[in-house]
């Protein structure tokens, strides 16, 4: 069960990088004002809420403590990230503060996760 919860926490880091990095390599262009949702960050959004999903399941089926008010507050964020990206993911480019929260939100998300204990 280990080598099964490590290979979705791999998979769920790998969701991360793609909402994070996607953020990052758009920062030039928000600074332009012609940031967009690339499709990877929408792909990442995506990749985090099911992972993490099937992690909590799965650590919860191996008799592990799930912090549920963490989970609920880390769904409640990347619900919020994914419904900007997934309405926005068309535009032609995204005001500055819009994307600044994705960007946030995402960085929040990641502070919850390693430094909630």
């Amino acid at each position: 069960m280990d080598v099964l919860i490590h290979v979705f926490v791999a998979l769920h880091i790998i969701g991360i990088a793609a909402l994070l990095g996607g953020f990052l390599t758009q920062l030039k262009a928000m600074g332009a004002g012609t940031a967009r949702f690339t499709p990877a960050m929408l792909h990442g959004a995506l990749t985090m809420l099911v992972t993490g999903a099937i992690l909590v399941g799965l650590n919860q089926a191996d008799d592990q403590t799930v912090n549920n008010i963490k989970i609920g507050v880390k769904l409640a964020l990347l619900v919020v990230v994914l419904g900007l990206v997934y309405v926005q993911r068309d535009e032609e480019k995204v005001e500055k503060p819009l994307f600044g929260l994705v960007g946030l939100l995402t960085t929040a998300n990641i502070f919850i996760a390693v430094l909630w204990t």
